[in-house]
């Protein structure tokens, strides 16, 4: 086999275990990200029910001032009763009485159901911070975890990354140049082998006579479909 194609598939085993590697730390970190949003969401959450509290009890103290207005009204106009002299001012009177004290219970039962209301969302809190409290102790846990795993990873990656620099020195920086953009166009498969004129990389077949010159392995050849760097090594060659 030509040795510049041995170079590339020993650089491209070297670069997809580096792929492999950088997945690893990337899940690692998502994963951690993932509960810091949660954690995130939840202190959204308990913001959000205060504000919704904030709102009622600024609702509330509003019916509050105008309960007093309606008491003070009903008991003006229940004094006034004693003063009227027709028949007519004492009805109207108490259709302003009767109205004002309907106003009143109206008003009292919104009171009453803001109460409850706020009660029920002062207890969602409770149970949120409680929450809030247990998940931000498990991401400081996840945290240190986290940053221990990533070490141990990226100390495997260091190795790794000490082998390819071996490796891609010995390659032409030119043809260097093209491995790595095929590798960022195929999906980390930059070199593929070709097996009974089929190349493994895109499953199309190249052309025969192609094939015969790839079988001397005197030279690197690229598939005619998807351009990758082709090669041939039977089955029973491969590790």
């Amino acid at each position: 086999m030509n040795d510049v194609i041995s170079q590339l598939i020993a650089l491209q085993k070297i670069d997809l275990q580096l792929d492999t590697i950088d997945n690893e730390i990337q899940q690692e970190q998502d994963a951690l990200d993932q509960q810091s949003a949660m954690l995130a969401q939840r202190e959204h959450d308990i913001d959000d029910l205060h504000e919704q509290i904030s709102t009622l009890e600024k609702e509330r103290r509003t019916l509050d001032l105008e309960l007093g207005e309606e008491l003070a009204h009903v008991k003006s106009r229940q004094s006034k009763m004693m003063q009227v002299q027709t028949g007519r001012e004492q009805t109207a009177l108490l259709k302003e009485i009767e109205d004002g004290k309907q106003n009143i219970k109206d008003k009292e039962e919104k009171i009453v159901a803001i109460m409850e209301e706020v009660e029920s969302l002062t207890e969602q809190v409770t149970r949120q911070q409680e929450l809030l409290q247990e998940e931000t102790n498990n991401l400081a846990e996840a945290t240190t975890k986290t940053k221990k795993n990533i070490d141990a990873i990226s100390k495997s990656k260091q190795g790794q990354s000490s082998k390819r620099q071996k490796h891609a020195h010995k390659v032409d920086a030119k043809l260097l140049g093209k491995y790595t953009i095929l590798r960022q166009r195929r999906h980390g498969l930059a070199v593929s082998n070709v097996l009974e004129g089929v190349c493994q990389g895109c499953f199309m077949s190249i052309p025969p006579q192609q094939f015969n010159v790839l079988l001397r392995g005197d030279r690197h050849l690229e598939c005619p479909v998807c351009q990758r760097l082709i090669y041939h090594l039977p089955p029973d060659d491969q590790e």
